[in-house]
């Protein structure tokens, strides 16, 4: 694994049952980077991002093979605390889904449950941790009421904050602007760009055109199949398949 990667993916396949959706992938993803991985649908994208943290491993049949190496340890090695992985490694999924519980709540959830008794360390946490997420300003004012009054936008950054105050190193991103307006995107997206100072940041763009505003790098995934891999701006504008290219000219997908 090179020095700046994060995270290190060595001959992984994966399978539902007898379906195979990840085929021999190796994939590198560098420490404080947005790395976007595309594709059309059925490539395997989702599955890949629910592999990174092990959410996988609740889907009955599924199964891998080779190695995904975080800091150089193997996260299906026997002895790794899975709760714990899923602590380091965040998700944020395509829609987004508050609790049924005050916005201050929300975000509170994760250090209580682990272990954080002090109030005054907690507020810290959830202010923190929504300062981080680029919501802080909107509920500072409100953090009592119910976290299901705020608009989609908010509620998806309030799933980031929420993701944040665990203290994750990697945070994982399933299309999470899929179902908001350009507005609340925006808004996301810078938040991402601030964010990759402190965390490794994989996401699953819900557009090409999303992955090119943000992405330091990019990987192409088409069936199951990496097809390509490098600089946002190297694939964008010289791609070596012509997969690639089709996919990027709207040829398919």
């Amino acid at each position: 694994m090179t020095q700046t990667s994060k995270i290190d993916i060595k001959g992984l396949n994966f399978y539902y049952q007898q379906k195979q959706v990840i085929k021999e992938l190796n994939l590198e993803l560098p420490k404080n980077r947005i790395t976007a991985v595309f594709g059309p649908a059925n490539s395997g994208i989702t599955t890949l991002l629910r592999t990174l943290n092990r959410l996988s491993d609740l889907t009955v049949g599924a199964r891998h093979e080779g190695e995904i190496l975080l800091d150089g340890k193997n996260i299906f090695d026997p002895d790794v605390n899975v709760t714990e992985l899923r602590r380091r490694v965040g998700m944020v999924f395509d829609v987004p889904t508050s609790l049924p519980m005050s916005i201050f709540d929300n975000v509170a959830l994760g250090p209580r449950m682990g272990g954080m008794k002090s109030k005054s360390a907690v507020a810290e946490e959830v202010e923190k941790a929504l300062r981080m997420s680029a919501l802080w300003d909107d509920v500072k004012d409100r953090l009592d009421t119910p976290a299901a009054r705020l608009s989609g936008g908010q509620q998806q950054r309030l799933c980031i904050a929420r993701v944040l105050a665990l203290e994750p190193e990697v945070i994982l991103l399933d299309r999470p602007c899929s179902a908001l307006d350009p507005i609340s995107t925006a808004k996301i997206e810078e938040s991402l760009m601030q964010l990759k100072e402190q965390y490794t940041i994989i996401i699953a763009p819900h557009t090409v055109q999303q992955a090119g505003r943000i992405a330091d790098r990019v990987a192409f995934m088409l069936m199951g199949d990496l097809i390509e891999q490098g600089y946002t701006q190297e694939v964008f504008s010289f791609p070596k398949d012509n997969r690639t290219n089709d996919y990027l000219t709207g040829r398919f997908g």
